[in-house]
């Protein structure tokens, strides 16, 4: 997308990031809601609206600098809120809750995927097409980025929680002392660069999954 300047880039972008973050917050509080805590709905959180979800910084600020500069693409919306003593089986539950938004993720991702084979399928070359699947791309894009970032066994990215359901509680209670410091860490990992050098074989392989999923390789 290197031909389009920065407000098509934007407009090409906005929808795809607005729900990516979204649908994979309302999945946590889904996930929690039929695990047994409701407290994401009574916050009024099982919403697509992507204002009850947006962070101004994660959301809007850091997606649109990142994007202006070149960079890794990443963000974040406000995590809904979910109280542990009330799933059904504590951590166990809890891991199931964070699973559910890199899946929420992966789904996307395909369907992206599927609305771009169809467009291809018509060989529509008019202006909406072609935007439309640039629209596509940055969908498949952005969705495989957080669904593969989140899986990341740091605190306080969902791996973390998934990985915190499986292990003993000793191991747990470790991940949960470094939580305080994940998101420095996070940054540290990004600006050096060792961060892409972590996710990208996890992106290549998600990607080559999703392009043979739906047969566009």
């Amino acid at each position: 997308m290197e031909s389009l300047t920065i407000v098509q880039q934007l407009a090409v972008w906005a929808l795809p990031v607005l729900l990516a973050v979204t649908l994979h917050e309302v999945a946590h509080g889904y996930a929690a809601r039929a695990l047994g805590d409701p407290t994401a709905q009574q916050a009024g959180r099982l919403s697509l609206n992507p204002l009850r979800h947006v962070d101004p910084v994660g959301t809007l600020l850091v997606p649109g600098i990142l994007l202006a500069i070149g960079g890794f693409l990443f963000g974040w919306a406000r995590p809904v809120p979910v109280n542990a003593a009330r799933l059904h089986q504590g951590r166990r539950s809890m891991a199931w809750v964070a699973l559910a938004g890199p899946l929420a993720n992966l789904v996307m991702a395909l369907g992206w995927a599927i609305l771009l084979k169809l467009l291809l399928l018509t060989g529509s070359e008019s202006g909406m097409a072609i935007g439309t699947r640039y629209m596509a791309l940055a969908g498949i894009g952005i969705n495989i980025i957080l669904m593969v970032l989140n899986l990341l066994p740091l605190p306080p990215l969902d791996g973390s929680r998934v990985l915190g359901g499986f292990v003993p509680p000793r191991q747990a209670a470790w991940l949960d002392r470094v939580e305080p410091y994940g998101l420095i860490i996070l940054l540290g990992l990004l600006v050096t660069g060792i961060l892409g050098v972590i996710l990208w074989p996890m992106y290549g392989f998600v990607e080559g999954m999703v392009g043979t999923v739906t047969g566009l390789r």
